[in-house]
């Protein structure tokens, strides 16, 4: 596995919030980052995020698509992010969606790390690899 890594920036804006007398809400957010370091570039995404009545505990689920350079590389990717919260305790899973590499980054696979200082500054590490797959799918589509 390759790793890259470095600060990114990102805003965010409510789409959409539903509240239930029970507590429960579910939230839409869109994603707008800005990458630096090994990997230079934007995404766009959505978010839904799903709250509770007990303070800590949530959840939320996220498809960004990032277009830049990694390590040089052009072209873009989605990431899928899938996040829980249990009375403060998270957990958080951020994949590159299969088959979703263009350009350069043809065959990219991985999973990404999100860091969030305690000053609210936002680093990534991607851990991936890159198997060139145009050759696979130019021949998939030759009779």
């Amino acid at each position: 596995m390759t790793r890259a890594s470095g600060p990114f920036d990102v805003k965010s804006a409510p789409l959409a919030h539903d509240a239930t007398p029970d507590g429960l809400t579910l939230s839409r957010f869109s994603l707008d980052k800005l990458f630096r370091g090994d990997l230079e570039g934007t995404s766009k995404g959505e978010m839904l995020a799903a709250g509770t009545p007990v303070k800590g505990s949530a959840g939320y689920v996220a498809v960004e698509r990032v277009t830049g350079a990694l390590h040089g590389r052009r072209g873009s990717f989605l990431l899928q992010h899938s996040g829980t919260m249990a009375n403060g305790s998270q957990q958080l899973v951020v994949s590159v969606v299969p088959d979703s590499g263009t350009g350069d980054l043809v065959g990219l696979s991985g999973t990404m790390k999100i860091i969030i200082s305690p000053g609210g500054a936002h680093t990534y590490e991607l851990s991936y690899d890159l198997s060139d797959k145009r050759s696979e799918i130019s021949s998939a589509a030759d009779p």
